[in-house]
C-alpha cells in the first residue's frame, strides 16, 4: 500500500516520525499547514495520514465516520483496536484515544480502490486553504491568528453508493462557517464523483482557533507565505525524486 512509507511498525505498534508525517501532508494531501512542519513547536500528525493508515489496515467501507479526539505528536507508539461491532480506536499505550472510527455496510480490501479513494479524499485538504477557508472567513469578518494559524479536523464521514469508483474526485457542494467567540466551526460537504456521476457523499468538520477580526493585509501575508512554502515543498520533492 502506498501509505506504508509514511509509518513504521515496531513491536506490533504503528510509529509515525515527524518527517514522515510532514512528507505525507505536503506530497499527498498538498497540506502546508505549519503545524505539520517537523520543527514546529506544536507539531502534530495530519489527521489525513491516520485516515489513510486506517483504510490500508482495515479496508474501505461504504459508510464510515472518523472522529478525532486528540492531537497526535511524533513517534507515539499507536495501537489500532477493533471491537466486536467493527469500531476502531487508535490509541497509545496508556489508552489515550486519538481517533475513533465507526463503519458499516459493504467492505473492500482492494488496494487499488483504497489508494484511489484515499488520494482523492486527502487531496481535498490541499484545497481547504486558501481556496475554501479564505472566502469563508472573509464573509464572516474573522480570521485565524496569522502568527499561529490553527486549523484542525474534528470529524470526517463518507457514504458511498458503491465502492469501486474509477478516477474518483471530490466536488465541493457546500461550505459553512459558524463563529462562536474565538472558535470557528467549519462544515465542508462534497459529492464524490466518478465517470461524471455522483456516487457518494463526503463531509468534513474543521475547527478554527484563535479567531480575530479579518484583516486583508494580514490574510494576504498568510496566503503569500502559503504559496512560498508550497513552492519550496514542490522543489524539495523534485530534488528528492531525482536523488
Amino acid at each position: 500500500m502506498f501509505s506504508d512509507r509514511f509509518y513504521s511498525v515496531q513491536d506490533g505498534r504503528i510509529l509515525i516520525t515527524a518527517p514522515q508525517a510532514s512528507h505525507f501532508a505536503k506530497e499527498v494531501a498538498g497540506d502546508f499547514n505549519p503545524i505539520h512542519d517537523p520543527d514546529a513547536r506544536r507539531f502534530c500528525v495530519p489527521g489525513d495520514l491516520l485516515f489513510a493508515v486506517v483504510l490500508a489496515r482495515f479496508g474501505l467501507s461504504s459508510n464510515m465516520t472518523f472522529r478525532f479526539r486528540n492531537l497526535l505528536g511524533a513517534e507515539v507508539p499507536l495501537e489500532f483496536r477493533e471491537s466486536d461491532n467493527g469500531t476502531i480506536e487508535v490509541c497509545d499505550e496508556a489508552g489515550k484515544v486519538y481517533l475513533e472510527v465507526s463503519r458499516s455496510g459493504e467492505l473492500t480490501r482492494d488496494e487499488k480502490v483504497i489508494e484511489d479513494f484515499t488520494r482523492c479524499y486527502v487531496a481535498a485538504s490541499g484545497k481547504n486553504f486558501p481556496h475554501t477557508l479564505k472566502p469563508l472567513m472573509e464573509s464572516r469578518g474573522v480570521m485565524f491568528n496569522p502568527d499561529r494559524p490553527m486549523v484542525m479536523y474534528e470529524s470526517m464521514s463518507l457514504a458511498l453508493t458503491h465502492l469501486d469508483n474509477p478516477q474518483p474526485d471530490l466536488e465541493l457542494n457546500n461550505a459553512d462557517l459558524e463563529v462562536a467567540g474565538k472558535r470557528g466551526n467549519v462544515t465542508l460537504e462534497y459529492h464524490l464523483m466518478s465517470a461524471g456521476k455522483a456516487v457518494g457523499e463526503v463531509s468534513k468538520r474543521l475547527v478554527l482557533g484563535g479567531l480575530r477580526e479579518y484583516c486583508p493585509d494580514a490574510m494576504a501575508g498568510i496566503i503569500e507565505e502559503f504559496y512560498r512554502l508550497k513552492a519550496r515543498g514542490t522543489r524539495l520533492g523534485m530534488d528528492n525524486t531525482g536523488s
